[in-house]
């Protein structure tokens, strides 16, 4: 069988192997199960390989491209139009090698352990926030049913903890007492994990040379710039900085016809994460703006403000800081404030 071209269809435990010849006529129709798989393309000849950037993708990209194969990454939403009809493995691995042989196909750059490690980092650290968080609205909550308001933000719940040990503690039922000790323990601990993989991830920053670059543009710490970083795994696959925001999400989506450009909100499209941390960095940018008197984002984040709501200026300035974020790493340099600001 002279294959030339394989759709295999990701899952946890069947997958789904469709292949053609170089006329497309179908050669190959085949359920493998996991311990099948890496046998299976070792006994094939070299030829190219097409999955959905899914879970798993980068792993199983690894593993094929080390046995001599061509693997090409495709993101889901462009697989579904060559979807016929139904939803079945078979068709999805049809569809998957209809739309690689496709010349306009965008690929997903293949990721190396080390990226999807230090990601791991970053999605490790979220997850941890998020549950802090949870805590820390249900410990207020609970103190607010008999009474006790603690001013508003996450530092002055420590506030609520010194309640329940200190001088002078209110009366406060000793199961919900009890109760109150268990949840701030967590909350406590949770602070430590978060810390530490905080640690963990200044430590990956300092030692990635791109990482380090990035973090010399304003709005852009150690969190988003090792983020960034390991996110891309090839800056190049962005012709401009405004196709690097608009994979990010933060460009207009466009809904024009008949000549007329009508341009509407964000399209959110590409990675949450980092467009919220770029969006949190651009709010500490305008903060920092409205204070300085001289700075060399001061007069067009200024004028701005004065004729275009606040938030909506978040955004401006966070598609500003991609943009920028592309230049740095695709020329290799640091930040540098133009002569004229």
């Amino acid at each position: 069988m002279e294959i030339t071209t394989i759709g295999l269809d990701l899952a946890k435990k069947v997958f789904q192997v469709h292949g053609v010849d170089g006329s497309g006529e179908v050669k190959l129709r085949k359920r493998l199960r996991r311990s099948e798989v890496i046998r299976f393309f070792a006994g094939l000849p070299p030829c190219l390989v097409a999955m959905e950037a899914c879970a798993t993708a980068h792993y199983w990209a690894r593993e094929l491209a080390a046995l001599g194969h061509t693997v090409k990454l495709i993101p889901p939403n462009y697989v579904k139009p060559y979807v016929k009809r139904g939803k079945t493995d078979a068709i999805d691995a049809a569809a998957i090698c209809e739309a690689v042989q496709r010349p306009s196909m965008r690929f997903v750059p293949m990721k190396s352990a080390e990226q999807q490690s230090a990601l791991m980092l970053h999605r490790a650290r979220d997850l941890l926030i998020r549950q802090r968080t949870m805590l820390v609205n249900a410990v207020r909550g609970h103190f607010a049913e008999f009474g006790i308001v603690a001013p508003q933000g996450i530092r002055r719940v420590g506030e609520l903890a010194a309640l329940l040990i200190g001088e002078g503690a209110p009366q406060l039922p000793q199961l919900a007492r009890e109760v109150l000790i268990v949840l701030i323990g967590q909350l406590q601990a949770l602070e430590e994990r978060i810390a530490a993989i905080e640690a963990k991830v200044l430590a990956w920053h300092r030692g990635n040379e791109a990482s380090r670059r990035l973090a010399t543009v304003p709005g852009i710490g150690p969190i988003t710039a090792s983020a960034i970083v390991a996110s891309i795994t090839d800056i190049g696959q962005f012709q401009s900085g405004r196709h690097f925001a608009a994979w990010i999400g933060l460009t207009p989506r466009a809904n024009s016809s008949g000549g007329k450009e009508r341009l509407g909100t964000i399209s959110k499209q590409g990675d949450s994460y980092l467009r919220r941390l770029l969006v949190v960095g651009a709010t500490s940018v305008i903060r920092y703006a409205r204070s300085a008197e001289k700075n060399g984002n001061a007069g067009w984040l200024k004028a701005l403000l004065a004729r275009r709501p606040a938030r909506l200026v978040t955004i401006a300035q966070a598609n500003k800081t991609a943009r920028i974020a592309w230049a740095v790493l695709s020329r290799k340099t640091v930040y540098r404030t133009s002569a004229a600001a």
